[in-house]
């Protein structure tokens, strides 16, 4: 099926997503990805083989936990200024962006149950500098401009919807929000916090999306937060303007960013503790239904996620949460 128009997560639907690519393929599947560039691994047989049967892993949790999965391309450093470091063609990085988008839909064809585990095929695109510390801020049309190109091919080659990863100001965020908007494409935007719960650039996550829905009237579907560890950021999820966030992919590393950047070898946290963590911040966030991992996490955390969580619908939850809430009063 297609979603496009009638996004499951927006309708209660629970979904999960995949865990960090990226720190999977270099560290458990021992593939080099130059510039942390997971679509680099599309360019052999190996790479091609465990790439699928990474997506395949996480799409039977989706499947087992009778959740939908959001099926990410690997395409998070497939834009311009990164193809260019990686002397990569423009038409060869088109073309990536449409194999991806294949591989994705040739997936659900073959393992979707539209009823129970709906596919929703997520074009990825990340920032155009450091997902961490960026040297240049882009202004707002200069992040439309950059990051049309890359919502156009997921427009042209039908993915369901766009995520922005690992967003670390405003500014950028605001472009590709209106690039997003001026093709009528679903899109998420996953900030990132540091270990005190503010972006990179110092913005607090509340601020940063009232920044962003009142430049855009309130273009993005929905926000997440991804790439920090729960307890980074728990302590500002509070007040009315949290109902905006879906999504929470974190980290499995308690590591600041700093040091996750110097470290040589993997963190992988605990994936019960992680599991345990999202089912509390599942009670803070009325509206969360997207779940997954970012750097260190794998199979083993997304299934302790869901694990923790339970397989109950959302309605089911929320309105334990009403009950316990009248019962403390």
């Amino acid at each position: 099926m297609k979603y496009r128009n009638a996004l499951p997560q927006l309708n209660g639907t629970q979904m999960i997503t995949d865990g960090g690519l990226e720190t999977t393929l270099i560290f458990h599947e021992g593939i080099d990805l130059p510039l942390f560039a997971a679509f680099t691994a599309l360019d052999t047989d190996k790479g091609v083989a465990t790439m699928d049967a990474y997506m395949e892993r996480h799409a039977r949790i989706a499947l087992a936990k009778q959740r939908g999965f959001l099926m990410d391309t690997p395409t998070w450093r497939a834009s311009a200024r990164w193809a260019a470091e990686l002397g990569v063609s423009h038409d060869k990085l088109r073309a990536v962006h449409r194999e991806a988008v294949c591989s994705l839909r040739a997936l659900r064809e073959r393992l979707e149950q539209p009823e129970t585990s709906p596919f929703v095929i997520n074009g990825v695109i990340g920032p155009q500098d450091d997902g961490y510390a960026p040297a240049r801020l882009l202004t707002e049309e200069q992040a439309e401009a950059y990051h049309s190109v890359q919502i156009g091919w997921f427009d042209e080659f039908g993915a369901d919807m766009v995520s922005a990863i690992t967003m670390t100001y405003s500014e950028e965020a605001i472009g590709i929000a209106r690039a997003a908007k001026a093709k009528a494409m679903p899109l998420a935007i996953a900030f990132t916090v540091e270990t005190d719960g503010n972006l990179p650039s110092g913005e607090t996550l509340k601020d940063a999306i009232a920044r962003v829905d009142a430049a855009t009237d309130a273009a993005p579907a929905y926000y997440m937060i991804n790439c920090a560890h729960p307890d980074h950021f728990v302590h500002v999820l509070h007040g009315a303007w949290t109902t905006r966030i879906r999504g929470i992919r974190a980290n499995a590393s308690r590591l600041s960013h700093e040091e996750l950047d110097a470290a040589e070898t993997l963190d992988d946290g605990d994936p019960v503790e992680l599991g345990v963590l999202y089912a509390g911040l599942d009670v803070l966030l009325p509206n969360l239904t997207v779940v997954g991992g970012c750097c260190g996490t794998d199979h083993r955390h997304i299934a302790a996620i869901c694990e923790a969580l339970g397989t109950s619908d959302h309605a089911n939850r929320s309105q334990n949460r009403i009950e316990g809430k009248k019962h403390a009063s």
